[in-house]
């Protein structure tokens, strides 16, 4: 199991236990973590899972999916370390994930 910590705006934080291969929106839809909504059902069509990588530095995930790019552009404040929860999977390499939620999402 892997742990992905979800840092709320005001700083309340909630680490989830995931499989391997799990992605960050399930992570977050499975345990009801506020504010990743993924409308889509995880299919990279909506940027409701938007969120900021904090740990390991975002340089260390895979690079984003040319879908994931283009939505990214549709999102409120977006920064140099957003990235859709949706298309982040976990790894051993992951393990420990730090992710931000957004003050609002798309």
């Amino acid at each position: 199991m892997l742990e992905v910590t979800y840092v709320q705006p005001d700083g309340t934080r909630y680490t989830c236990t995931l499989r391997p291969g799990e992605t960050v929106l399930d992570g977050a839809l499975d345990n009801a973590v506020p504010g990743i909504l993924g409308q889509c059902g995880g299919g990279c069509t909506c940027a409701t899972c938007h969120c900021y990588v904090v740990e390991p530095e975002p340089g260390r995930l895979p690079p984003p999916h040319p879908d994931e790019l283009e939505l990214l552009e549709y999102v409120l404040d977006r920064r140099d370390n957003s990235r859709l929860a949706c298309q982040i999977r976990v790894t051993g390499a992951l393990n420990r994930l730090v992710v931000e939620v957004p003050l609002e999402q798309a």
